[in-house]
């Protein structure tokens, strides 16, 4: 059922048929793609919080366990490469990430593999590959 991708962790505390909701922080500047990746998402049973810049992800994600980043890497201020790099090395925060971007040369690729990415996903993107990637990667 397509409704419970994102339900992937079974709950210890539960019989097996109870499941913890994935929750995923999302990087995104673009308000319209935010909301419709959030609505997406939400839909299909994940919990969402948004940020639309770099400094805003880095104090949303201390300490607040999310169980995937999704990292756009054109933002305001502090970018998602340097975002990642930030959370990898001074909080050595290891929760996978995909980077979303519309940076699309190898490249570019090969830069956000470089530093770490577990996904790398090209603007634009079905909604629902985007849910599979984040599935596999977590």
């Amino acid at each position: 059922m397509a409704h419970d991708l994102c339900r992937v962790f079974p709950d210890p505390r539960c019989d097996g048929s109870s499941y913890i909701t994935m929750r995923v922080l999302l990087l995104e500047d673009s308000l319209a793609l935010a909301g419709a990746v959030s609505d997406y998402l939400e839909a299909q049973g994940c919990e969402v919080d948004l940020a639309f810049h770099g400094q805003a992800f880095l104090d949303m994600a201390k300490g607040a366990g999310f169980d995937i980043y999704v990292l756009d890497v054109a933002v305001p201020g502090i970018d998602g490469l340097e975002v990642w790099e930030r959370l990898r090395g001074e909080l050595r925060d290891d929760t996978p990430v995909i980077f979303l971007t519309a940076r699309d040369t190898l490249a570019d690729k090969k830069a956000g593999f470089a530093r770490g990415a577990d996904d790398y996903l090209i603007k634009p993107f079905d909604m629902e590959e985007l849910l599979f990637r984040i599935r596999a990667i977590t």
